[in-house]
């Protein structure tokens, strides 16, 4: 689910290339496109035309397919290429590669995709910044009605500039991120209730370490850790205040920012030094030794993305098989001192992918026309989920897919969440519909535990603030701040009680030397700017 990390080494190379790259070719190709972009061959003269639509290549096509001739290609032109006189091209990108051969594709009016899409806002606001986008705010209007409908002005915001649609971006289906877990077994063992807030939580934490209820010696772990979002952010949203309502700043290397940080770090590093935590959590930064930990039944309490557990054979069905007695309860312990006590925890914007048109295109009203399309009927149902019968049964009104499912069948879907574009995630109603959805996708073994846990992860949350500009400071110090933000958590963390203000001091203060003070100052003159909103 956490589709909004991005990788440091990609906004490396988005701050040393695009200036270059776009600084010049983009703003070259721009020149008389504004009429095209406008109008479009196909609507304006009936002649057949082709839109060329960027797609992910992840590299596990199956046989007998390739990643631009399949089942869902030929749906698309079938359904929609055809009847408007359209010829769909899909134009290949690695997934892994996506910004560096984007850059590319920009640079060059001829050989960019008519419609094109990132994750990182960076790379949208500067591709925006720099001229290369067309503004698609009349074209949804014009011939986007069922689109515009779909997405919603809250996510449509997502993609605007100063006023301007400059991105359509995706609309995210569950905005639920994280929730926490504690062994059962280990609480009836030692005859103890769930705990209810962060004290209890740190009192059933001691026991844990000092009662061992599982009898596992040096190997037990009363609270698994990695150095990973889904277990610092959980932590730290206990401790800090929101800035505006339930909204706060974005960007997790803006944590440091925000007032009740420094009590968060001090928490952790009660825990390290009390060995109530992941020793070693410094090394963990993709969680595969904590992963192994909860497997083993070796740990009594954790925090994960809400339904990272859950999957066939994924981490819960390991826990059962290698601890008979093994029972897992989801739960909202963390409680948060600076916002009335409340359970608070970050949310997902409700978007996904930014979608654009590039300036240089003459096809943006066949594009938008293309994610209309997307957006009416059936159309995205039957490109997320598939052939009714055959690859899913509707369970009250809801496509569940089938366990039982031919292999062929489920091939021509492989790749499915690739071409809907516009949805993040199974979008097939409001946020419970789409949870409800979600959950039916599960083993059933695990469906009511997920249900839970999606219930904690809809408590109290926390969402984006959305600015109507872009923070330069973010493009600016994005990735040496977010490297500090773990430098500063590991340190924190191991430093000895008696050093902890001292050490910690010392990494805020280089933490704020490297843009921390720019990115306070913009950032808090943005928000006076939208008058605290």
């Amino acid at each position: 689910m956490n589709r909004m990390t991005r990788k440091g080494s990609l906004k490396k190379f988005v701050g040393l290339a695009l200036t270059a790259v776009m600084g010049v070719s983009l703003l070259a190709g721009c020149g008389s496109s504004d009429n095209k972009s406008s109008e479009g061959g196909a609507a304006g003269d009936g002649k057949r035309v082709t839109l060329k639509v960027e797609l992910f290549d992840r590299g596990n096509t199956p046989s007998p397919y390739t990643i631009t001739n399949s089942y869902i290609t030929k749906m698309i032109q079938e359904k929609f290429g055809d009847p408007n006189n359209i010829d769909v091209q899909f134009v290949p990108v690695q997934r892994s590669e996506e910004v560096t051969k984007l850059n590319v594709l920009m640079a060059s009016a001829s050989d960019v995709p008519d419609v094109v899409f990132v994750y990182d806002s960076t790379v949208f606001y500067r591709y925006a910044q720099q001229g290369g986008l067309t503004d698609v705010g009349d074209l949804i209007n014009q011939h986007g009605p069922n689109l515009k409908k779909f997405l919603g002005e809250d996510t449509l915001k997502f993609g605007q500039l100063e006023g301007k649609q400059f991105a359509i971006p995706g609309k995210r289906a569950i905005t639920g991120r994280y929730s926490s877990y504690i062994r059962q077994d280990w609480l009836d063992k030692l005859g103890m209730p769930a705990p209810k807030t962060t004290d209890e939580l740190y009192t059933t934490l001691k026991a844990f370490k000092e009662k061992d209820p599982a009898k596992l010696g040096s190997k037990n772990i009363p609270m698994g850790f990695a150095l990973a979002p889904a277990q610092y952010e959980t932590l730290i949203y206990s401790f800090i205040k929101p800035v505006s309502g339930d909204k706060t700043y974005g960007q997790r290397y803006e944590l440091p920012l925000h007032e009740g940080f420094k009590e968060s770090m001090q928490f952790l590093n009660k825990l390290y030094n009390e060995g109530l935590i992941s020793k070693d959590f410094s090394l963990d930064k993709d969680k595969t030794q904590l992963n192994k930990d909860i497997q083993n039944g070796n740990v009594g309490f954790w925090s994960e993305d809400a339904d990272a557990m859950f999957g066939k054979e994924a981490t819960m069905d390991l826990m059962r098989k290698n601890v008979s007695d093994g029972k897992v309860l989801p739960l909202d312990a963390y409680t948060n001192p600076n916002a009335d006590n409340k359970h608070i925890k970050s949310r997902y914007g409700s978007n996904g992918l930014f979608i654009m048109i590039p300036k240089s295109s003459e096809r943006a009203v066949e594009a938008v026309k293309y994610l209309d399309w997307m957006a009416s009927d059936n159309n995205l149902m039957d490109i997320i989920s598939g052939v009714k019968g055959e690859n899913y049964d509707l369970v009250d009104g809801i496509p569940v897919a089938k366990e039982d499912v031919a292999q062929d069948a489920a091939d021509r879907f492989y790749n499915a969440n690739d071409f809907a574009i516009i949805s993040n995630g199974k979008n097939i109603g409001d946020q419970a519909t789409n949870e409800k959805a979600w959950i039916l996708g599960y083993p059933k073994n695990n469906q009511e535990l997920l249900k839970q846990s999606l219930e904690i992860a809809n408590t109290d949350t926390v969402g984006p603030i959305i600015f109507d500009k872009p923070i330069a400071a973010e493009m600016k110090y994005g990735t040496t701040l977010n490297d500090k933000l773990d430098v500063i958590i590991v340190k924190s963390a191991m430093a000895k009680p008696a050093d902890f203000d001292a050490v910690f001091d010392k990494e805020m203060a280089d933490y704020m030397s490297l843009g921390g003070n720019d990115l306070k100052k913009e950032l808090e003159e943005a928000l006076q700017s939208m008058g605290g909103k």
